[in-house]
C-alpha cells in the first residue's frame, strides 16, 4: 500500500512500478486519483502493456463517478457514502475484470491525456470547481454550488463539432504521431478545420459534457445507456435560453436517469466518437475527470476497450441507437 503525500504522486508511482510483481491497482479515493494513476500508466514506455493492469476503485471522494457506474453496472440500486463503498469492497473481493474505454484529449497547448470519465465546459465545470470552498461538506458541495450558479446562471459562446456514430468509418488518414498512446485516427490537429462530415454548431451554451460513464456522480446518472466499453462518447449540450426552472428541473431528474426522456429544445444528446470544442468566450473553466485544465480550443477521441476496470461483474446491458 502506497499512501499519498502530493499530487501526481500516484502518477509518479505507476510510472515507476515493475508489471511483474502487480496483479492490479485498487484506488482509495476519488475520481481525480484515479485520473492520475490512469495518465501515469499511459506515460510509460511500455504503455500497452502497463494500461491492461485492471483498475479497482474504492470511493472515498467527493463525486464517486466511477463507483457509481460499477455499482449500477453491477446490478445494484444506486447508493452513496458506506453504502456504496461496502457495495465495492464486495465487487472488488470478486475481482471479475471488464474492458473500459478510454477518451484521448487534446487541449490548446499540445498537451495530450487519456480520460475515464468526462469533458466538461460551462455550468458543469463551473460547479465543480467553484464548489471547491464548500469541499467539507462531502457530495453536498455540489448541491451548494449548483443552487448559487442556477441563481447566477452564465451562457458562453463556442463553436462545438463532433463526428456522430453513424459516420464514425469515416476516417481521416494519420497526420500526427505519438509516442505514448495510440493513433488519434479521427482528429485532425487542433490547428487543422475539422472534416466536412462532421457537424458543426456554433451557439451560446449553459453548458457541455462529454460523458462515457454513466454517472457523472453517484448520485447522477446522467447516462443510463452508457457501457464500459461501447466505443461512445455521449454528448450533452445545453443552449442558452433554458429557464432555471427547467434547468432545476433536468438535474433533479438526472438523479434518477429520467431525464432523458424529458423534451425540451434546449437540451441535446448525441452520441459521438469524437468533438472538438472552440470557446468563443473569452473567461470560462474546462474540466477533464473533474480535474481542470488550460482554457481554450480541446478535442477528444474515444479508444474502445483500452484500459482495463476491475467490475466485479459480467453483466452485459445491451444499448442501440
Amino acid at each position: 500500500m502506497f499512501l499519498l503525500e502530493r499530487q501526481n504522486h500516484a502518477r509518479e508511482l505507476v510510472q515507476s512500478i515493475n508489471l511483474e510483481e502487480w496483479d492490479g491497482i485498487v484506488v482509495i479515493s476519488g475520481d481525480g486519483l484515479l485520473f492520475e494513476v490512469v495518465n501515469g500508466l499511459m506515460e510509460r514506455p511500455d504503455w500497452e502493456d502497463a494500461i491492461k493492469m485492471p483498475v479497482g476503485i474504492l470511493p472515498c471522494g467527493s463525486g464517486n463517478a466511477l463507483a457509481g457506474a460499477i455499482n449500477y453496472n453491477a446490478g445494484f440500486d444506486q447508493a452513496m457514502g458506506s453504502e456504496l463503498l461496502l457495495n465495492c469492497i464486495l465487487l472488488l473481493c470478486r475481482g471479475t475484470v471488464m474492458p473500459m474505454d478510454l477518451v484521448s484529449v487534446t487541449t490548446c497547448s499540445g498537451a495530450r491525456f487519456f480520460s475515464f470519465l468526462s469533458v466538461a465546459w460551462g455550468f458543469i465545470s463551473d460547479v465543480d470547481i467553484e464548489s471547491e470552498k464548500y469541499r467539507h461538506m462531502g457530495s453536498a458541495r455540489f448541491t451548494v454550488g449548483t443552487m448559487v450558479r442556477v441563481a447566477s446562471l452564465r451562457t458562453y459562446r463556442g463553436r462545438l463539432s463532433y463526428l456522430p456514430v453513424l459516420d464514425a468509418h469515416h476516417k481521416e488518414p494519420p497526420t500526427h504521431n505519438h509516442v505514448n498512446g495510440p493513433e488519434d485516427d479521427l482528429l485532425p490537429p487542433l490547428n487543422q478545420p475539422v472534416p466536412k462530415s462532421w457537424v458543426t454548431v456554433e451557439e451560446d451554451f449553459v453548458l457541455v459534457l462529454g460523458i462515457y460513464q454513466t454517472h457523472l456522480g453517484a448520485d447522477l446518472f446522467t447516462a443510463p445507456f452508457s457501457c464500459f466499453d461501447d466505443g461512445l462518447i455521449h454528448l450533452f449540450f445545453v443552449k442558452a435560453g433554458i429557464s432555471r426552472t427547467a434547468l432545476v428541473r433536468l438535474f433533479l431528474a438526472m438523479e434518477k436517469g429520467t431525464h432523458v426522456g424529458i423534451e425540451c429544445p434546449y437540451v441535446v444528446h448525441v452520441p459521438v466518437r469524437a468533438f472538438r470544442l472552440e470557446p468563443l468566450t473569452r473567461k470560462g473553466i474546462l474540466t477533464v475527470d473533474g480535474e481542470r485544465v488550460e482554457y481554450g480550443p480541446i478535442q477528444a477521441q474515444i479508444h474502445q476497450g483500452l484500459s482495463n476496470i476491475i467490475s466485479g461483474c459480467d453483466r452485459i446491458r445491451m444499448t442501440s441507437f
